[in-house]
């Protein structure tokens, strides 16, 4: 399951987001976005997860928890819709 994370900090690297959501299960890839022209992140990512009931978990655990300063906004990521 993919999950969208929102109200990152700009400091915020995949490995300290990755390791914040392994400690609720399997995590199989981590993106943190950055902005096409200036390099610099965006404040939101994503995490996939391998195992739904884990993500679920996660997802439940994590949404409005700190990191590094912000408080999280964990969702069940949506599928881009283009137009």
């Amino acid at each position: 399951m993919k999950l969208y994370v929102g109200n990152l900090s700009y400091s915020t690297n995949e490995e300290t987001l990755r390791a914040h959501f392994e400690a609720h299960g399997s995590v199989a890839d981590v993106a943190v976005i950055s902005d096409r022209d200036t390099g610099r992140p965006r404040g939101f990512g994503f995490v996939t997860m391998n195992n739904d009931d884990e993500a679920r978990a996660a997802m439940e655990e994590l949404n409005g928890k700190d990191l590094e300063g912000r408080a999280l906004n964990v969702n069940e990521a949506r599928e881009r819709t283009r137009g």
